[in-house]
Parts: structure tokens; sequence; C-alpha cells
């Protein structure tokens, strides 16, 4: 039998894996060899084990934590095709955040910080239908849409009016978790029978300012608008908002229009 298995130096160079790597493998059960010499400790491998080193090898490159290579090593094709789209969305959805990263580096470098207006102003009292969501600071977008899916929908069916623009309301610190919400208004007891939670928006001082462009720059606008209201030795309050003046379905994203308020109040003595 030992004539027919191969060292751990060339199972290897078989492999395109360092010795490192596989004796790094077999201690966290991904890849054991087949045989270790009770004497020497020297580790043996089988060439049928060459497949599924090669896999490893490929996997690792591509990112994959050793924990889901495990599974998928052990899983049946059907489950293995579920594990690796299961990756492949994660990884598209991190090259996503990545490209919208980098288009808010490059804005940054060819213009610098950008010359958003940031005023003070009164907002009034606002009664707005909700619907709300847990979420993390990823997760935002996506639970977003969700909450608008819930939302307008079921005023329409009920033939409800709402008074744009659509309204968002997070908190001041993006923590995990978090409640979102998103609501609109609706002529009074209207909604009742089809939203059960509201929010009032109490009315007095804010500190505001208007981003054109996509969500995904908004942190933008957010750097002007705290830098300001601290500059002044202002306060912010929660909930932050968001009126979506321009959206997705009326303009491509470069267009967009997004308000951004922040309640304030002076800072104590």
């Amino acid at each position: 039998m030992r004539d027919e298995l191969l060292t751990i130096g060339r199972f290897a160079r078989l492999c395109r894996l360092s010795v490192k790597q596989l004796r790094h493998y077999d201690e966290t059960g991904l890849l054991a060899p087949v045989h270790v010499d009770a004497g020497s400790g020297y580790r043996y491998y089988a060439p049928e084990q060459a497949r599924d080193a090669l896999t490893v090898a490929l996997l690792r490159d591509m990112d994959l934590p050793l924990a889901v290579i495990a599974r998928a090593l052990a899983a049946e094709p059907e489950a293995r095709a579920r594990i690796l789209r299961a990756e492949r969305d994660r990884l598209a959805e991190r090259i996503s955040k990545d490209q919208a990263r980098l288009e808010m580096l490059e804005r940054l470098a060819e213009r610098g910080l950008p010359g958003y207006e940031v005023t003070m102003s009164q907002e009034p009292e606002r009664r707005l239908a909700v619907v709300r969501a847990v979420c993390t600071p990823a997760e935002i977008g996506e639970k977003v849409a969700e909450c608008v899916a819930r939302l307008l929908p079921g005023l329409g069916r009920a033939g409800v009016a709402w008074e744009p623009p659509l309204w968002a309301l997070y908190p001041l610190d993006l923590q995990e978790p978090m409640e979102i919400a998103v609501g609109v208004r609706t002529p009074p007891g209207e909604a009742t029978a089809v939203v059960t939670d509201f929010e009032v928006l109490p009315g007095g001082p804010v500190a505001e300012t208007v981003h054109v462009g996509p969500y995904a720059q908004l942190p933008l606008a957010y750097n002007a608008l705290f830098a300001a209201i601290h500059e002044r030795g202002l306060h912010p309050k929660a909930p932050v908002r968001e009126a979506y003046l321009v959206g997705p379905a009326e303009a491509p994203p470069e267009d967009l229009l997004t308000r951004l308020i922040i309640p304030i109040q002076e800072s104590t003595p």
C-alpha cells in the first residue's frame, strides 16, 4: 500500500499546494491524509485525493472560507451547487459594494469633498403611515426595498392616496441590529385599515441638505451634514430622515434626488 501512496511533498507539488497548506487542511479536518506513519508522523496521500486537493486550491483562490469548502466537498451534487451559488451571490454583493466604493473614491479624487449646501430650517410635524424592519447596516438597501414593497401595494389595493415623497427613517448610529422605517403621508384615518403602525415626526429645528446621485454616495452628504452640525455646536437627534424626491423609478442613479434631514438641538452649557 505504501508504494501506491505519495509523500506530502510529492502530493503538494502535484496539487499546486504547499506542505504547510496540506498540514493546515489536515489539522482542520478539510483534507486528511490516508495514512500517517506512527513512528515518524509522515503524512501520505492517495493519488485519488488529488481531485479534492485541487478543488480546495481552486476554491481557496476564489477566497472561499475553509468551512464553506469543507461543506461543499462533503455535500451531494445538488447541495454542493446550492452552497456554491450562495457564495457566488455573496461575492457578487461584495463586488457591487466595492464598485460603489471605487466610484465614490474616484469622485473624491477628482473633485474633492462635494460642496453640499447645509441649511438650518424648521420642519413641520408629520404623521407617517410606516412599515418597519430590523437590519444590519449592510442590509439597509435591501430592507428599504422590502418595506416599500409591503407598504405601497397595500395602500394601492385599498385605494388610499399617499402624498409624495416617500420617507425613510434611521437611527443616528448605524449599528447591528437596528430598526428602520419607511413611510408616507396619507389622508387622516384612510390608511388605518391597511397600515397599523404610524410614526409622528415632531416639528422643530433641523439641519438639511440635498444629495444628487446614487444612494451609494449618500455618505458624502452625511459627512457634510454631520460636520456642519458639530461645527455649529449643535446636537443631532433621531430619527435621521431621508425624503426621496426623485427615485429609481423616475431617473437613472446619477439623477436621483434625496433630501437628508437631521433634527437638532442646541448644546447644553
